[in-house]
Parts: structure tokens; C-alpha cells; sequence
């Protein structure tokens, strides 16, 4: 296993969509191994593999807290199926907008088709923190970050202030 490197906003890479996976072989879980240990050492708890430079419909997390054992959770080509119209707003971050968190609403639950480690068909209902992880991830497979929920105005403050600290960064 080996940790990557998490690309940040506003690198367009982040914008594709990303594309369907033909099936899951010992090479694609070497990768979602790969971003599971990225994942954890970031520390985060969802990551895409876009994230990682990676254009391909795939999403790992944990939604374990510190104390507990670790929970993986492994999704291939995943599809949003029954998003609930009620909604919950939660205060999200995300690896590639470091050091930011905002609230964003949505739906408070919903059914998650997708193919998992072993390459096998699974469906998950899943609700609240696990119902939000899911969906912002998969807004990456589709090139769109949690700050695009946001006002245009918080989006752009955001995305200027990653462009200056990359800048400074660049200069050192």
C-alpha cells in the first residue's frame, strides 16, 4: 500500500467526470487500498479517486470515530437510487479544499447501489453521516465540490484564498 498525493482545489482535474469502472480486479483494490491509507493518513473520512488523480468512479471511507475499530467501506460505480426530499444540513469539509468547513444541505437519506471490494452487487440505505459522506463523495466522481453548494461569493473567497497559499507555497 502507499499513500498518494491529494490534489486541492482549484486544480481542474477535480472538475472531470469521472469514468465507470469495467469490473473489480486485484489491480483496483490494490488502488482502493491505496486510498484508504491516503484516506487515514490525510486524516479524513471519504475520499474519491480523482482525489488522488485517478478519473474513475470510485469512492472509499470511515466513518469510524477515533476509539472505535476501523470500518472501510468500499464503493465501485456507485448510483444514488431514492434520495429522500427531506434533508439534513451538516458541516462538511473536504482533503482537497483543506482547512475549510460550511454547512451543506442534503437529502437526509438515501439508497446507494454499487459494487463492492470483493466485485460483488450491493445495495446500502444509508441516512445521516453515512447518507452526507456518500453523496459528497460522489459529487467528485461528477467534478463538483462541496463549495459549489455554497454561495458564489463563499466559493470564490474560498477558491482565491487555495490559489494565493499555493502561490506562497510555489515562492518558498
Amino acid at each position: 500500500m502507499a499513500i498518494k498525493p491529494i490534489i486541492t482545489a482549484p486544480d481542474p482535474r477535480l472538475r472531470q467526470v469521472s469514468n465507470p469502472v469495467e469490473g473489480v480486479d486485484d489491480a483496483l483494490r490494490a488502488l482502493m487500498d491505496d486510498m484508504l491509507e491516503t484516506m487515514y493518513d490525510a486524516p479524513g473520512i471519504g475520499l474519491a479517486a480523482i482525489q488522488i488523480g485517478e478519473p474513475l468512479r470510485i469512492i472509499v471511507m470511515d466513518l469510524a470515530g477515533e476509539e472505535e475499530e476501523p470500518q472501510p467501506r468500499y464503493f465501485v460505480n456507485p448510483e444514488i437510487l431514492d434520495p429522500s426530499d427531506d434533508t439534513n444540513i451538516y458541516e462538511e469539509g473536504c482533503l482537497s479544499v483543506p482547512d475549510y468547513f460550511d454547512e451543506v444541505e442534503r437529502p437526509a437519506k438515501c439508497r446507494v447501489k454499487f459494487l463492492g471490494y470483493d466485485g460483488k452487487k450491493q445495495v446500502l440505505d444509508a441516512e445521516g453521516m453515512l447518507a452526507t459522506c456518500i453523496q459528497h463523495e460522489m459529487d467528485h466522481l461528477e467534478g463538483v465540490l462541496f463549495i459549489d453548494h455554497l454561495s458564489r461569493l463563499k466559493r470564490e473567497r474560498v477558491l482565491k484564498k487555495l490559489k494565493k497559499e499555493q502561490r506562497l507555497a510555489a515562492a518558498e
